[in-house]
């Protein structure tokens, strides 16, 4: 994915005594698109992940669709930033391969919001990412991670037209391995759930 890496910390930031508001957040998407490395690129703490190296045991079910790809997420990611002294999102980033979704359902449980993570060489694995939150009524927006190979060049509106996505689901564009990157993603997040909540105040 490039040299343009993000520095991993090197020990455990401790929760400040004022955090009072914990959000869980869950990373899904496809297979290799990024969902690791931008839990890894945000959290302020060393990430726990559940990456195994990929063996000859997974070809042929595990496909990275050209990706270049040698380990493998096989539960989820678990990852912590803190937006300010009181409110700590806690991220948990999905596997995305299908035989693994049967995981997604529970995860979703008591989750505030999600970032569905695209990448545009394989568009088609997010449908399930969308169906499924959709379904459980999990508000959401969609992140396209750009890779540096990506020669797709697909505009933000042909994305949105490809994937269905309705007007009010934002949209961006970001890169995975960039601290600044993924925090603008979340916050674009948070900016859409406290949009969702004032609207659903004003409706009688």
């Amino acid at each position: 994915m490039g040299s343009a890496t993000s520095e991993l910390p090197s020990h455990r930031t401790p929760l400040s005594d004022t955090a009072e508001t914990g959000l869980k957040i869950v990373v899904v998407g496809g297979f290799g698109v990024g969902k690791t490395t931008l839990v890894r690129s945000v959290s302020e703490i060393r990430p726990l992940n559940t990456e195994e190296v990929m063996t000859q045991a997974g070809v042929g079910v595990d496909e990275p669709g050209g990706v270049t790809k040698t380990t493998t997420t096989v539960a989820f990611d678990f990852g912590r930033i803190s937006l300010d002294e009181r409110m700590v999102l806690y991220l948990f980033g999905a596997p995305g391969q299908g035989r693994f979704w049967f995981l997604w359902d529970r995860l979703f449980s008591g989750t505030l919001g999600a970032v569905v993570l695209v990448d545009t060489r394989r568009m088609d694995d997010s449908w399930y990412a969308i169906d499924r939150l959709e379904h459980h009524r999990t508000p959401f927006v969609v992140a396209v991670n750009r890779f540096e190979d990506d020669t797709s060049h697909y505009s933000l509106d042909e994305i949105r037209q490809a994937l269905a996505l309705p007007g009010h689901v934002p949209l961006i564009d970001c890169d995975a391995r960039l601290r600044r990157s993924g925090k603008n993603v979340l916050i674009t997040l948070v900016d859409h759930l406290r949009a969702l909540a004032m609207a659903r105040e004003t409706t009688p």
